[in-house]
């Protein structure tokens, strides 16, 4: 789905971002160009991007000391 009509950015090009190491609206903005119009899309792309970040941070194995 299309997040940034301006740049054409959509859900999956903020998921691909994230796993490329952005982890903040402007580094977002820097890679994909979303938001850097006209703005309208940046809270949802905020909450694409924090989701991703949510889902990449549960993924991550849990590592145990000995």
């Amino acid at each position: 789905m299309y997040v940034c009509i301006c740049n054409s950015v959509t859900d999956s090009d903020i998921r691909q971002a994230v796993q490329d190491g952005v982890r903040d609206q402007r580094e977002l903005a820097r890679k994909t160009g979303c938001s850097s119009d006209c703005g309208c899309c940046s809270e949802f792309a905020l909450e694409v991007m924090n989701q991703a970040l949510r889902e990449q941070s549960s993924a991550l194995p849990i590592l145990q000391t000995a």
